[in-house]
């Protein structure tokens, strides 16, 4: 079976197609206004699931290969994607796009995460961190996020209904 390829950055309903399974990862511009805290030392003081520290940890591989240095999780980062991937599943619609009309930029503003620069990736439907990581890093888009070496930050949110949906938040702070 070919590698799923990025669906088109506007707002797709998922579909079972393989080639649907990613959304075009999107980055920002530099930006922002809000106060941001850090965990350092690639920790986090909430709870992480295996799922997502499993992502994360397969993220912090490829950026080893690549050169870059492991991504930290914030706990703000996993709050906002952790949002993002439930809002996608409760509205069955794979997008960067929030069913409220938010970006990832404001998604982040609301959970009070000081950003220099962001992106996101979302996925639809990969049953695991490998699987999900996989299709990543065969997206010219989604790799180029997860390679970024800017960001210094990483949050990781799974909602398995109706999915399961994936969003990955890479960040810097300001």
């Amino acid at each position: 079976m070919a590698p799923p390829s990025p669906s088109p950055s506007k707002v797709v309903k998922p579909t079972p197609a393989a080639s649907r399974t990613t959304a075009a990862s999107r980055r920002s511009a530099p930006r922002s206004s809000a106060p941001s805290t850090t965990n350092s030392a690639g920790g986090s003081s909430g709870t992480v699931s295996d799922q997502a520290r499993e992502v994360v940890d397969l993220v912090n591989a490829e950026r080893a290969k690549a050169g870059c240095k492991a991504l930290n999780i914030d706990d703000k980062l996993m709050t906002a994607a952790q949002k993002h991937s439930q809002d996608q599943a409760d509205h069955q619609n794979m997008s960067h796009t929030g069913s409220d009309g938010s970006n990832a930029g404001a998604r982040l503003d609301r959970v009070g995460y000081a950003w220099r620069t962001y992106g996101e990736n979302v996925a639809w439907n990969q049953k695991s961190p490998a699987t999900v990581m996989d299709a990543w890093m065969n997206s010219s888009g989604h790799r180029a996020n997860i390679l970024n070496c800017a960001f210094t930050e990483i949050g990781v949110g799974i909602a398995n209904s109706n999915g399961p949906y994936w969003t990955q938040v890479f960040a810097a702070p300001r």
